[in-house]
């Protein structure tokens, strides 16, 4: 997945347990107040409509991306313990740009 998207060695491992596939879509998030957020979620399962995702294979996985999730510096890890396993995503940290000043 090369920059597409980090993956663990341990999310890797729980998303070949759970068939090769993964994907990564903006989940909506309301708040108590009214508001709405999109979240970034990852679940090991194949998208209701494949056609709308970016599609990458590689060591042994599928991954189905929302195109605006691809390239944008995220990671899949995995959490929990035996049964209550579930994969997440978050950020990585920034990357120093570097400027030129002339």
């Amino acid at each position: 997945m090369d920059k597409v998207i980090d993956i663990s060695s341990n999310a890797l491992d729980f998303i070949k347990q759970q068939g090769g596939i993964v994907t990564v879509r903006l989940s909506p998030k309301y708040g108590c107040c009214g508001g709405r957020t999109n979240i970034a979620v990852a679940e090991a399962s194949t998208p209701a409509n494949p056609a709308l995702y970016q599609r990458h294979c590689d060591e042994d996985i599928t991954l189905f991306i929302a195109q605006e999730l691809a390239y944008q510096g995220l990671r899949v890890d995995v959490e929990g313990f035996w049964k209550l396993r579930h994969l997440y995503v978050e950020s990585l940290p920034l990357q120093p740009r570097h400027t030129n000043t002339h």
